[in-house]
C-alpha cells in the first residue's frame, strides 16, 4: 500500500498554488496589456496615415480650384473674335499682354498636373495601402487573440487536472485515517477493517492516477506555454512591428513624393515666367508709336500761315478793295469742268455767302478748320447703302488708301477661294467624264457656271477698288511732290511766296474764291451738296445693249433688262462700271461686262470726268 504523508501533500499543493499565481500574473500583466497597447498604437498610426491622405486630397482640390480660376482669368481677358480688341493686338505691348495670358494658361496647366500626380501617386496609393494595412493588422491581432485563447484553454485543463489530483489526495488521506482508526479499534470486526483497508487502497490508487494525469497535463502546459511566450507571441509581435515600420516608411516616402511632385513642375513654371519676361522685354515703344502714327495719319496738308490783317487804314483798304476787285474782274479766267464754272475754296473753309460771312473772325475760322472734315464727294461712291460710301470717300486720304487696300486684298482672297473651288469641280468633272459610273459630269456644270459668274463679279469689284486705290495713291503722290516742290520754291524765293499770298488776300484780310490751277487740282470742292442739284446733264457719247438682266439695288445703280437699248453718258474709267441713261430722269451705273457699248467717235470728246 502506498501512503502519502500529509506534509508532503500539503507541500505539493502549496507549490502548485504559487506557480499558478505566477503564471496568471505574467499572462494578465504582460500579454493582455501589451496587446491592448499595441492595438491602440497601430490604430493611431492608421489614423495618422488617413489624416495625411485627407490633407493631400484637400491640397489637390485647392490646386484644381486655383488652376480653374487662372484659366477663367486668362479666358476673360483674351481678345474676342471679330471685335475691335483684335486690332489693338498689333501693338507690342498688347501682344506681350496676350503672351502673358497664354503663359498663365500654361501655368494653370502645371497646377492641374500637380493635382493629378498627387491624386494618382499619393492619395490613390495610400488609400489602397490603408485598406491592406487594416486587413494585415486585423489578421495579426486575430492570431494573437487565438494564441492567447489557446494558452488559456491549456491553463484551464491544467487547473482541472490539479484540482482533481488535490481532491483525490484529500480523499486518500481521509481513507487512510479511517483505516488506521478502524484497525486500532478492538471492537471493530475484521471484515470492517478489511473493508476500510480496501477503500484506502482504492483512494490511494485514484490519487496516483490523478497525479500521473496532472503530471502529464502540467508537462504539456509547460511545453505550450514555452511555445506561446517564446515562439508564437514574439512572432506575432514581430509581424506587428514590421507592419508598423512599413507604415512609417510609407508615410515618409509619400511626404517625399509630395515635395517631388511640386519640384517636377518648377522648371516648366520657370519657363512660363521666363516667357512672360521675354514678352515684356519685347515691348517696343518706338514701334507702337509708329503704328499709332500709321493708323491715324490723315494725309491732309497742314494749313498755311495766317496773314496779318491791318485794321489801322480803313480808307486805304476800301480804295484798294474797289480797284483790286475791278482789276481781277477784268482779267479773271474760270476753268470749266463739264461746261459749268465751279469756284474752288481752300480746304475746310466754307464758301462765303455774304459780306458778313466774309468778315468772320480768324479765331472762328481756325476752330472750324481744326474740327471740320473735308467733303470729298463722288457720285460713283454712293452706290452702297449703309454707314459710309463704298469707296470710303468719307475717310481721310491715308485712311481711305488703307481701307481700299484691305478691300482689294479681301476680294483677291475671295477670288482665290472661288478659283480653288472651280479647279476642284473641274477635276471632279474630268473624273466623271473618264469614269461615268462615278457620277454625272453634267451635274457640276451649273455650279461651275455659278462659280465663273462669282469670279467675274469679284474681278469687277477688284478692278473698281483698284481704280479708286490708284486714284488715291496718285493724289497722295501729287500732294507729296507738290509739297516738296513748294518747299524748295519757298526756300529759294521767299519774296515771291509772300507776294502770292498777298495777291490771294482780299483787302479785308480774307481769302477770295480764286486760286491757282494747282490748288484747284489738289483740293476738291467743299460745296458739292449745294452745286449737285444745279449740274447740267451729261451729253450722250454712244449707245449700249444690255447682254444680261441687272437688278440695280444699290444707290447710284440702275436696273436694265436683257436686250434693252440705252444711252451711254460715261464710259468705264477702269472701275468696272459704265454710266448709262434711259431717259432724262433715269440714269445710273451698270457693270461694264453686262452691256455691249457702241461709242460715237464724234461725241467722244464730250466725255466728262466726275
Amino acid at each position: 500500500m502506498i501512503t502519502f504523508p500529509l506534509a508532503v501533500v500539503k507541500g505539493l499543493l502549496s507549490t502548485l498554488g504559487e506557480r499558478r499565481f505566477l503564471l496568471e500574473e505574467f499572462s494578465v500583466g504582460c500579454e493582455e496589456d501589451q496587446f491592448d497597447n499595441l492595438e491602440k498604437h497601430t490604430q493611431w498610426g492608421i489614423d495618422v496615415l488617413e489624416k495625411f491622405i485627407k490633407f493631400v486630397k484637400e491640397r489637390t482640390e485647392i490646386e484644381l480650384s486655383y488652376a480653374k480660376q487662372l484659366r477663367n482669368l486668362s479666358k476673360k481677358y483674351q481678345p474676342k473674335k471679330n471685335s475691335k480688341e483684335e486690332e489693338e493686338y498689333r501693338y507690342t505691348s498688347a501682344r506681350a499682354f496676350l503672351a502673358t495670358l497664354n503663359e498663365m494658361n500654361d501655368y494653370a496647366g502645371q497646377h492641374e498636373v500637380i493635382s493629378e500626380n498627387m491624386t494618382s501617386l499619393i492619395t490613390g496609393e495610400l488609400t489602397r495601402y490603408v485598406q491592406e494595412l487594416k486587413q494585415e493588422r486585423k489578421s495579426h491581432f486575430h492570431d494573437g487573440r487565438k494564441a492567447q485563447q489557446h494558452i488559456e484553454t491549456c491553463w484551464k485543463q491544467l487547473e482541472a487536472s490539479k484540482r482533481r489530483f488535490e481532491r483525490d489526495c484529500k480523499e486518500a488521506d481521509r481513507a487512510q485515517q479511517y483505516f488506521e482508526k478502524m484497525d486500532a479499534d478492538i471492537n471493530v470486526t475484521k471484515a470492517d477493517v478489511e473493508k476500510a483497508r480496501q477503500q484506502a487502497q482504492l483512494r490511494h490508487q485514484m490519487a496516483e492516477d490523478s497525479k500521473a494525469e496532472y503530471s502529464s497535463t502540467l508537462q504539456k502546459f509547460n511545453s505550450e506555454q514555452h511555445d506561446h511566450y517564446y515562439t508564437h507571441i514574439p512572432h506575432i509581435f514581430q509581424k506587428i512591428q514590421e507592419m508598423e515600420e512599413r507604415r512609417i516608411v510609407r508615410i515618409g516616402e509619400s511626404m517625399k513624393t509630395f515635395a517631388e511632385v511640386d519640384r517636377q513642375v518648377i522648371p516648366i513654371i520657370g519657363k512660363c515666367l521666363d516667357e512672360i519676361t521675354k514678352a515684356a522685354e519685347s515691348i517696343d515703344h518706338k514701334n507702337d508709336s509708329q503704328l499709332v502714327i500709321e493708323a491715324f495719319k490723315s494725309g491732309f496738308e497742314p494749313p498755311g500761315d495766317v496773314d496779318f490783317e491791318d485794321f489801322t487804314q480803313p480808307m486805304k483798304r476800301t480804295v484798294s478793295e474797289s480797284s483790286l476787285s475791278n482789276s481781277r474782274a477784268d482779267g479773271k479766267s474760270e476753268p470749266k469742268f463739264g461746261g459749268k464754272s465751279k469756284g474752288k475754296l481752300w480746304p475746310f473753309i466754307k464758301k462765303n455767302k455774304s459780306p458778313k460771312q466774309q468778315k468772320e473772325p480768324l479765331s472762328h475760322r481756325f476752330n472750324e478748320f481744326m474740327t471740320s472734315k473735308p467733303k470729298i464727294h463722288c457720285f460713283r461712291s454712293l452706290k452702297r447703302g449703309g454707314a459710309g460710301p463704298e469707296d470710303f470717300s468719307n475717310l481721310p486720304p491715308e485712311q481711305r488708301r488703307k481701307k481700299l487696300q484691305q478691300k482689294v486684298d479681301e476680294l483677291n482672297r475671295d477670288i482665290q477661294k472661288e478659283m480653288d473651288q472651280r479647279d476642284a469641280l473641274t477635276k471632279m468633272k474630268d473624273v466623271y467624264i473618264k469614269n461615268p459610273q462615278m457620277g454625272d459630269a453634267a451635274s457640276v456644270d451649273h455650279r461651275l457656271a455659278e462659280l465663273g459668274q462669282n469670279i467675274e463679279k469679284l474681278r469687277l469689284e477688284v478692278q473698281k477698288f483698284e481704280g479708286w486705290l490708284a486714284e488715291v495713291e496718285g493724289r497722295l503722290s501729287m500732294r507729296s511732290e507738290a509739297r516738296r516742290q513748294s518747299g524748295l520754291y519757298e526756300a529759294q524765293n521767299p519774296s515771291a511766296v509772300n507776294s502770292c499770298a498777298q495777291d490771294r488776300e482780299s483787302p479785308d484780310g480774307s481769302y477770295t474764291e480764286e486760286q491757282s490751277q494747282e490748288t484747284e487740282m489738289k483740293v476738291p470742292a467743299t460745296d458739292f451738296d449745294d452745286e449737285f442739284d444745279d449740274e447740267e446733264p451729261l451729253p450722250t457719247i454712244g449707245t449700249c445693249k444690255a447682254l444680261y438682266t441687272f437688278e440695280g439695288q444699290n444707290e447710284g445703280t440702275i436696273s436694265v433688262a436683257e436686250g434693252e437699248m440705252l444711252y451711254v453718258i460715261e464710259e468705264d474709267k477702269g472701275d468696272g462700271w459704265t454710266r448709262i441713261r434711259r431717259n432724262e430722269d433715269e440714269e445710273g451705273y451698270v457693270p461694264t461686262s453686262y452691256v455691249e457699248v457702241y461709242l460715237d467717235k464724234n461725241a467722244k470728246g464730250a466725255m466728262t470726268y466726275i
